[in-house]
Order: C-alpha cells, then structure tokens, then sequence
C-alpha cells in the first residue's frame, strides 16, 4: 500500500512505518496529480486541494484530512468516485479556546475589558464554539449564541445574528465554511453585518478566513464600526492584506489550533481512520515528545499569557509577512 502524506503532519511517521514502507511526504502545496496517481491513500492538511485535478485517474481510494475542516476537499467529486475522506472534528479545540482565552486576557489587561460587564457572542456551537462558551462562563460573560443548523433542528438557546449584532461587545466565529445553501457562511461578516452592528465590537475569527469579508472588515476598521479585530485566518492565504495586517488589534498566521495537543489529536484521529477504512488491526499510541510537567488543567485568567501570548504570533507575521506559509509550517507547537 502506498501513502502520500503531508510532510507537516506531527507524530505520524513511526505509525505509517509498521503499515507500510511505501510512504511519500511532500509539502502539501507540492503534492500533485503525479504524486498520487499510484498512491492508496493520500492524507493532507488544508493546503492540498483534494479535487478533481488531483485525484482523476489515481488508484486513490481513502483521503485523510489532519484537521477540523474540509472545505479543501471536494466532497461531490470524492463521491462520485468512490474515494472515502475522513476529517477530525474536534481536533484543536482546546487550542483554539487556549488562543481565544489568551486574546479575551489581553483585552482585559490592556483594553480594560470587564468580563462581567461584557457580552460575547459566539457564531457557531460546534466542538470549538462550546469550547469557547464553557471558557465565557468560566469568566462570568454574558453570553448569546448563534447557530442556525442546531437552532432548526430543534434546540433551544440560540439567538439570530441580528440579536448578535445588536448586543454584543465581541463577537467571535467559529464556523466551517459553507459557499452555497441556507446555511452559507462564505462572507457572513460582510458589509451589511459591519453596517448592522449596534455597538463598536471586537471581532475575532479563528474558523475560515472567507467567513469575513476582507474589503467589508478593513472599512469597518476604518470607519470605527468596530473597536478592534483578532483575525488569525485569512482571504488568499498566504497572501493576506497588508493593510488588514496593520490595521488589527492582533493577527496570527493561521495557528489558533496549533497546539501539539490539538496535533496529536489530529494524527491520531486520522490514523484511526485509515486503519478503520483498509482493515488493519493496530491500536494508535502516540505521544507528544518533552511533555512539560506542569502543562495539566486549567489555566486561570492571571496566568494564562504566560503560557501563551499570541501577541508574539502577531509580532513575528509583521515583521516577516511574505513567509506566512513558512512561519505556520514551522511552528513550535504550544503545549496546552
């Protein structure tokens, strides 16, 4: 069985080894219809466009994704050829409340936010929305969610994004992205949400970089229809807007759910998947190496920038923004 594999994905080789020798790593923007056209299963990360260019006429049965979402796959296509794909939902969510957690501490630190005078509106619940839910009660924030799949399938405590953009003094998405359909998230925040928005509010987005509207979020700036803006993901990653860059409170190059914890979830999960879909006995043990003693529970509001600052993130993407895909390549993963 032969194997195309992203060379970024963490704490996957010594498995894949007693699988099968035939294993390939490349950069994921450099894996081609060449490289898998006699390869059995090919697992990715975002930056592989998993379509029909790629995959047509390759023996290609099984795609893996080492990540939350899969809007990088063309889902029609893959079943229309019979290919399988699997992603990890669930992976980095605990990184990605330890990045929102850290922003919502730096706004109080430095922006004299009040937790329990501040309402927070979280647009999708999903498994990193609830993450972020759970860390807003924790604070003692007034919180209203926004979720119309959950809401239509009957359950209760959803506000519509309207009462959102009424009440709310941050608003953070969590989203996948979804192009077409009621349920469309492409450009959510465009020029019609920044005009709709009662307060000045900070908006953060850690889910789709096309989920916000870059030209709509950049006016908004400018026009003081909101404070401040956490983007850590982008339109036409990795070449963002400069003028965004500069513009926001804090910017990241797409590694809120960097974390080797949210990494190793994500290898193992996949793992799981490709021993699930090809039938081969074998229990996934993985470990993350140098494992920092004191890196359990919970962190507090207090200490939490110790641990993790993403202002050093933001610090590193401005003075080096031409090597956006380099610095996320590279990235030492934050412990939890």
């Amino acid at each position: 069985m032969k194997i195309v594999v992203d060379n970024k994905i963490p704490y996957i080789r010594e498995t894949l080894s007693r699988i099968t020798e035939d294993v390939v790593y490349l950069p994921g923007n450099e894996i081609t219809a060449e490289s898998v056209k006699d390869a059995d299963a090919l697992i990715t990360r975002t930056r592989t466009k998993c379509n029909r260019q790629l995959l047509k006429g390759s023996k290609v049965k099984f795609i893996g994704t080492a990540t939350i979402g899969f809007d990088h796959i063309d889902t029609e296509y893959c079943k229309d050829a019979g290919i399988t794909w699997k992603n990890c939902p669930g992976c980095n969510a605990g990184a990605v409340e330890q990045y929102v957690h850290a922003v919502l501490s730096l706004l109080k630190k430095e922006k004299g936010m009040i937790p329990e005078k501040t309402c927070i509106g979280i647009v999708g619940v999903g498994h990193v929305g609830s993450r972020i839910r759970e860390l807003a009660e924790r604070m003692h924030m007034r919180i209203l969610l926004n979720d119309p799949p959950r809401e239509d399938n009957g359950e209760k405590g959803f506000a519509d994004l309207k009462t959102l953009t009424n009440e709310c003094d941050i608003i953070t998405f969590h989203t996948p992205l979804i192009t077409v359909g009621k349920y469309k998230t492409l450009h959510l925040a465009d020029k019609d949400f920044f005009d709709s928005l009662h307060k000045k509010p900070v908006i953060i987005n850690t889910s789709r970089g096309e989920v916000v509207e870059t030209g709509a979020i950049l006016d908004a700036l400018k026009g003081g229809k909101i404070s401040d803006a956490v983007i850590d993901v982008w339109e036409n990653e990795p070449n963002i807007n400069l003028e965004l860059l500069h513009k926001v409170y804090i910017g990241t190059p797409h590694i809120a759910g960097y974390s080797a914890d949210g990494k190793l979830n994500a290898t193992r999960m996949t793992l799981e998947s490709l021993c699930k879909f090809f039938n081969i006995n074998m229990k996934i043990k993985l470990d993350i190496e140098n494992k920092n003693e004191d890196s359990s529970g919970t962190c507090t509001n207090d200490d939490i920038l110790s641990k993790y600052n993403p202002k050093d993130d933001y610090s590193l993407l401005l003075s080096h923004p031409e090597d956006f895909e380099k610095i996320r390549g590279n990235y030492k993963l934050r412990k939890e």
